[in-house]
């Protein structure tokens, strides 16, 4: 694919006027009514979110922890890789100290910065610091009230096979194996 002649000037849409129709415990949602780069007025509907912050613990011996917790959104239990919502003014790195030890009893010795992603770029402003954890300890985990989680233990290699077929399916969880992967030579 060759380049693409468009500057981003030419893709903007200007915000004319936003009201927030939903102040949430853990997200508002905004509508925004727009003009398009053309001139057209539009709409927008976005989830306003504070952010989070997701971790694969990873041990000595190429095992990776990730936690198993029931997602109502979809009615069944998920895999995924521990991870928390940002209290106010709270950074990604204290906020995955914080949640790979309440959801699996681990500290980490090292935890490493591997980037950030955009969850869902096109309703939703929620911006994943993403780590790795190493250098494992256990000392006991503690998780929120209302939140019902079990830690599981894999081969980092398995867990890349689950994401191959299809088996994990959280998009943080995805990125963080496959960086993971990268990481270690896998």
């Amino acid at each position: 694919m060759g380049k693409i002649n468009c500057s981003d000037d030419m893709l903007f849409e200007k915000t004319v006027s936003s009201k927030t129709v939903f102040e949430g415990r853990i997200f508002d949602v905004e509508v925004k009514d727009i003009t398009t780069p053309e001139g057209r007025a539009a709409k927008r509907e976005i989830v306003k979110h504070p952010g989070g912050a997701c971790i694969l613990p990873v041990d000595d011996e190429g095992f990776c922890y990730l936690v198993k917790q029931f997602r109502s959104p979809f009615e069944k239990v998920m895999l995924e890789a521990p991870a928390g919502k940002l209290e106010k003014g709270e950074e990604p790195l204290a906020c995955v100290t914080r949640e790979i030890t309440e959801e699996t009893g681990f500290v980490a010795g090292n935890i490493e910065s591997v980037g950030a992603m955009a969850a869902t770029p096109g309703y939703c402003s929620e911006i994943i610091s993403l780590f790795i954890g190493t250098g494992l300890v256990y000392q006991g985990g503690d998780p929120d009230q209302n939140e019902y989680i079990a830690t599981v233990k894999l081969p980092l290699k398995e867990a890349l096979e689950m994401a191959e077929n299809g088996s994990i399916k959280d998009a943080k969880t995805l990125v963080l194996l496959y960086k993971a992967a990268r990481r270690f030579g896998i």
